[in-house]
């Protein structure tokens, strides 16, 4: 019986280990000024904050009743704000992240659409529609409930400006969950309800956590729309930014300290973001 010989497999060379090749060395000089020169460009600003105020007249400033005034609604609304966007915002971007449907591209645009939109514009649009000669002023007015020019269009105005962020975060968690768990879920006899609140939310917690920072800060420093739709009136409508705005008239360094302390807030609140995203995975730029 003949048998055909096969050609032995032939003998693979030796591994060669690729050289690691340092590439910054090779980096043009002007590549790091550029760079640097950006970087300076955001610093150097927020150290003139600093480099403008004395200790004596940062305490002075914060002493003042109207900082503190402004700092606890900014505090207040922005906290309660961002309590109705979780709230809201997590519904809908469930319904976005688990459904497709005709008009989904019209949807996100409309949902993305406060992020671009001129604050002016944004208070106006609220003023016109929830004001006492809009559609839904008039009717609340029939109701005893007047809407502009009072501490809710403050909280009217930071929803309006902070949702988009929240719920591009909260859709980001949802489509990136596995789904198998969900199903799991539902078909060992759990309702949607409970499926929900005890496996989804906890497994895409971390960006939910991260959207509501984002969201929270972005009510902080809301100020345009603010301005247009809720007035600046002090103790029911000035957060923190108008007072700011106020006290560049008259009194500089009452400005700059409250200033001052926004910057200090919205730096912690990144460094939050930054150890959220960090510790647990979450790409607080999908957010």
């Amino acid at each position: 019986m003949n048998t055909v010989a096969r050609p032995l497999p032939q003998r693979a060379g030796p591994i060669r280990r690729t050289a690691h090749f340092d590439t910054s060395r090779s980096d043009p000089k002007w590549l790091y000024f550029a760079a640097a020169l950006t970087l300076a460009f955001l610093a150097l600003p927020m150290l003139a904050l600093f480099a403008s105020t004395s200790p004596a007249h940062a305490y002075e400033a914060l002493a003042s009743q109207i900082t503190h005034k402004a700092l606890y609604l900014s505090v207040v609304t922005s906290t309660l704000s961002t309590g109705v966007v979780v709230c809201l915002g997590g519904l809908l971007a469930y319904v976005l992240a688990r459904n497709d449907f005709p008009g989904r591209v019209l949807v996100d645009t409309l949902i993305d659409t406060p992020m671009v939109l001129p604050p002016m514009v944004t208070g106006l649009a609220l003023l016109l529609f929830f004001g006492r000669n809009g559609p839904a002023g008039i009717f609340l007015a029939q109701h005893g409930i007047s809407m502009s020019f009072s501490t809710t269009a403050v909280v009217l105005a930071q929803i309006f400006v902070s949702l988009p962020f929240f719920v591009r975060a909260a859709r980001a968690g949802f489509e990136g969950m596995d789904r198998k768990l969900e199903m799991a879920s539902l078909l060992l006899g759990a309702s949607r309800l409970r499926t929900f609140l005890r496996v989804v939310v906890p497994c895409v917690w971390p960006t939910l956590v991260a959207g509501a920072v984002l969201a929270w800060a972005r009510c902080l420093g809301e100020f345009g729309a603010t301005l247009v739709f809720a007035g600046n009136f002090e103790g029911s409508t000035q957060t923190m930014p108008l007072a700011i705005f106020s006290a560049l008239q008259d009194n500089m360094q009452l400005a700059v300290t409250m200033s001052l302390v926004l910057v200090l807030v919205s730096f912690a609140l990144v460094v939050l973001l930054k150890v959220v995203s960090a510790r647990y995975g979450t790409s607080h730029a999908a957010a």
